[in-house]
Formats: structure tokens, C-alpha cells, sequence
């Protein structure tokens, strides 16, 4: 969990659609906002670059199969040998009017979703069970959250009673020259020697589904395209940036080569 206070400068964020302008109307409004897409497409970028545009502070949450209400909300805790209150991430978002985004809300413990419901309607609160605290979200407070639909199933599936509580983005990989330009722009690698590595990637991502679970991310390509801007030979980079994060299958490690093979001859 960390906080980011607002910046000058916003992160670096290629819009591919209208989802800024998206944002900005769900800021306005106070509305909630849910974010679907593959591992390392750009959602986690695209709220810090949003939070810093709108001059937010910005409160992050990995979401995990132990992440609880009370670890959102907070806990009393022995300091000094008294005991203290100390709000979670969730409630000093509220109290300090910030967006708070909770990455791949799915993996939480379901206690989290009956916290989020007050948030996420015409009441906007919080309620602190521990303390009797009932907070109304000043304007400024947004709550955001993101999920993978390709990692869903049966006992890990958001509810349509929270889904409809959400204004909602789907997010995937860019198209080829808008991916060439942010992994060119984000590694320092020339476009002209990332190009092929993005055309592999869409290679690889016509694999996700049979042989791999999900396609090659942006991230990885940016990984890849740093090794290489660093001096690392192609075939090294590659391996550690590209084959090695994907799949431990020595089947689909090979294919993984001879996809290479043919896109770099």
C-alpha cells in the first residue's frame, strides 16, 4: 500500500481513447470507476498519470487473497503501551479528499466489497465500525479499481450488485505504432529497434489462450527494450524480459524461440 502525493508533471500516459476525459467527468461528479483489462496494459499508468493531472493525491492498494476491510480501514495498534487508532489507506483517502485505487480488487476477501458499497452510491461514506465514525467523502474523493476479467472464475468473480455500482473502462494493448512509441519513449530504445519486438509481441499475444494464460504485457516489452538500450544482447534480453516471465512449459519456451527466430530472422 503507498501514497503518492500530487506532482507537477504528470506520469507519462498515452491516451488511446477517450477514457481521460472519462476520468475527469467521473472526478467531477464524485463517481466510482472500475478498470478491466490484461496484467500490464497501462491501468496502474493511467490513474497515476490521471491523480497527478487532476492534482490528487493518490492512494495505491495491491489487492491480495488476505487484503481485508480492516486492512483498508484501519486497526487499533499498541504504541508506547496505549492503544491507537490508525486509519488504513481507504479512510485517509476519504478524509483527505484523494482518489484511492485498489489494484485487481477481485483477489480481496469479499468483507471488502460490503465496506466499498456505502462509497459507491449516492451516500458516499465510510463507516468505522471500530470507532462509530461515520465519514461523508468530500469532493475530491474518487474510488477506482481494477480487475483482470481473463483471471476470473467461479469463486472469484465480482458481483453484478458491485459492478453496476461502477462506471466502467475496458483496457487492452495499444495498437502497434502507439506501443512502438510508449516502449520507445519509456526504455530509450530507438523506434526503429522496437519495432520488431512489438511485432513479436503481437505474435505472442495470438498464443495467449492456447499455450500461454496471458500475452506478452507492455511492461515486459519496456523491460526487454531498457535490457537492450543498456548494452544486452538481443537473444538475452529476450529470455530474461520475455520467455522466462511467461511460462515455465519447455513445449511453449521453444515455440516462444522459434517465434523470435522468425520475427528477427
Amino acid at each position: 500500500m503507498n501514497a503518492l502525493a500530487p506532482e507537477r508533471t504528470a506520469p507519462f500516459y498515452r491516451p488511446v481513447g477517450q477514457e481521460c476525459a472519462l476520468f475527469e467527468a467521473a472526478h467531477a461528479r464524485g463517481l466510482p470507476l472500475l478498470l478491466k483489462g490484461p496484467t500490464g496494459c497501462g491501468k496502474t499508468r493511467f490513474v497515476e498519470h490521471m491523480a497527478a493531472r487532476l492534482g490528487r493525491p493518490l492512494y495505491t492498494v495491491a489487492c491480495h487473497d488476505d487484503l481485508s476491510a480492516a486492512d483498508l480501514i484501519g486497526r487499533y495498534l499498541l504504541r508506547g503501551g496505549a492503544t491507537e487508532w490508525v486509519d488504513g489507506p481507504l479512510t485517509r483517502a476519504v478524509r483527505e479528499g484523494a482518489i484511492c485505487y485498489l489494484d485487481e480488487v477481485i483477489e480481496a476477501r469479499k468483507d471488502v466489497t460490503v465496506v466499498l458499497h456505502p462509497l459507491t452510491d449516492n451516500r458516499r461514506t465510510l463507516m468505522i465500525d471500530r470507532t462509530g465514525e461515520e465519514l461523508a467523502a468530500p469532493a475530491g474523493f474518487m474510488l477506482v479499481a481494477s480487475y483482470n476479467p481473463g483471471y476470473q472464475n467461479i469463486l472469484k468473480r465480482l458481483k453484478p450488485s458491485t459492478r453496476q455500482r461502477f462506471l466502467s473502462i475496458s483496457f487492452g494493448f495499444p495498437d502497434p505504432v502507439t506501443e512502438t512509441a510508449v516502449v520507445a519513449r519509456e526504455s530509450g530504445l530507438d523506434a526503429i529497434r522496437v519495432t520488431p519486438l512489438v511485432r513479436l509481441a503481437g505474435h505472442i499475444r495470438a498464443l495467449s489462450g492456447m499455450d500461454l494464460e496471458e500475452g506478452v504485457s507492455t511492461r515486459l516489452l519496456i523491460y526487454a527494450a531498457s535490457l537492450m538500450a543498456d548494452g544486452m544482447p538481443l537473444e538475452r534480453a529476450l529470455q530474461a524480459a520475455v520467455i522466462e516471465p511467461l511460462t515455465d512449459e519447455p513445449e511453449v519456451i521453444q515455440a516462444l524461440r522459434d517465434l523470435i527466430s522468425s520475427v528477427y530472422g
